[in-house]
This record gives structure tokens, sequence and C-alpha cells, in this order.
């Protein structure tokens, strides 16, 4: 019954995948973000590579729109419509490029950008300010959303996280990943994704995220960022390397 649950997932793994989505949760709400690239890590070592980002794409849209909803008085509706508009012509794009991607390099693929949006410093010059660089956001990051899952690194550099005040770059960044996570589903439901198999442990863990976003709010701005970059950056890069050594052992 449980397996039948956790659609072939060991219990042991099940729990693993519900206590990242609550510990990616809490990240993102608390420090802006990070928590979709250590979820999407986490999954990695434990998903087949044909569900990863769908599955990935669900969880993320439920913690997001929650963390949208609390902070939905903040948001930028202008920034949030001209992002949105470029995050749509992508989606189009996308649906000819999954078709085209060998699912077994997508672990390794994953575990490259991470190890990439991890040491590579993430400019801000500004490109999130005015239509045409909002736009242009939403097409390149919705790419690589669709490729690679976690593409909030990105997402974040482009609106300039230190721009407005924490709960302003909350909002807005919450809102435009619920809606790049949504056009990521729609995209591998046209595709033939079967959403269904997996429904019990997505919402699981939305649950579980919801939580995490939670207690994150709670903790915004009260914890020193510079210690979580650390320990961050750290834990990423060793779930990153496990996932090139796996790869390379099969």
């Amino acid at each position: 019954m449980l397996e039948t649950f956790l659609n072939g997932l060991s219990t042991g793994d099940g729990m693993v995948l519900l206590i990242a989505s609550f510990i990616g949760s809490a990240m993102t709400a608390a420090f802006g973000v990070g928590g979709g690239a250590f979820l999407i890590m986490v999954m990695a070592g434990i998903m087949p590579a044909l569900a990863l980002i769908p599955v990935h794409g669900v969880v993320q849209l439920g913690s997001n729109a929650s963390r949208a909803v609390l902070a939905r008085q903040h948001l930028d509706r202008p920034r949030f419509f001209w992002f949105c508009l470029g995050a749509c012509a992508a989606a189009l794009v996308s649906i000819w490029l999954i078709g085209a991607i060998n699912t077994r390099w997508i672990p390794l693929l994953i575990a490259f950008f991470v190890l990439l949006i991890t040491w590579m410093p993430m400019p801000s010059v500004g490109l999130g300010r005015h239509a045409p660089g909002l736009i242009s956001g939403g097409v390149l990051t919705t790419l690589g959303s669709m490729l690679v899952g976690a593409s909030g690194p990105l997402v974040s550099a482009w609106l300039n996280k230190d721009a407005d005040n924490r709960w302003h770059y909350t909002a807005l960044f919450s809102s435009v990943m619920t809606v790049q996570h949504l056009l990521k589903i729609l995209v591998f439901g046209v595709a033939g994704f079967a959403f269904v198999a997996w429904l019990p442990l997505m919402l699981a863990m939305v649950v579980a995220g919801y939580f995490g976003t939670r207690l994150g709010l709670l903790l915004l701005g009260k914890w020193p960022e510079s210690l979580f970059q650390k320990i961050y950056k750290c834990c990423l890069t060793l779930l990153a390397l496990r996932l090139i050594f796996m790869h390379f052992m099969q």
C-alpha cells in the first residue's frame, strides 16, 4: 500500500523527500532563494530521471504559490506581468525542446548546472527593472527551468534580490516562480507525463513545503545570510558530486 502511495519508492526515500521539501521551502522563504536547487538535487539521487523535473515543478508550485499568497500585498504587478509574458513565450518553445532531450543525461545536467550557479557570481545589472529586461528574463530562465528544473538563482539575479526590501522581493520572486512552475506542468502534461501516478507523493511534499514556508517566513531577516551561504554551498556541492559519481558508476 505504501509503495503504491510512493509510486515504487521506499519508505525511507519518501521520508527523505518530505523532509527535503520542508527544508527547501523554509530555505527559500527565509533567505530568498536556494530551496528549489536543494530539493531537486535531493530528488535527483532518488527519483527516476523522467519524473524528476515535472514532479519538482508541482512541488515547487505549491511552495512558491503559498509564499506568493502570504506576501501578495507587496507584489510589484507591472514587473510581474512583463516577466510572465516572456515566460509564456518560452513555454511554447519548450514543448519541442523537452522532446529532444535524452532523460538519462538529466541528472548529470542538473549536477553541473547547480555547481555553476553555486560557485559562479550572479551578476546584478538592473535587467529586471524594465519591460525588455523582464521579458528576456522570463524567456531565458523559463527555458532553463524546463531543462534543469532549478532556475531560482537565475531568476533571483535577474530580479535584483537586494533592489527592494525583503518582502517586495519575496512577493515578486515567489509569484513569477509560481507562474514558471505552472507553465512547466502544462508543458510536461502536453508532452504526456503521467502526473496521476505521482499525485499522492506530490501532495504530501506540497503540504510539507507549506509548513516549511511558514517557518521560513518567521525566520525572514533573522538569520545571518553569510553563514547560510557557506553551509548551503557545501551541501549543494556534495550533492552535485554525488550525482556525478552515480552517473558514471552506472
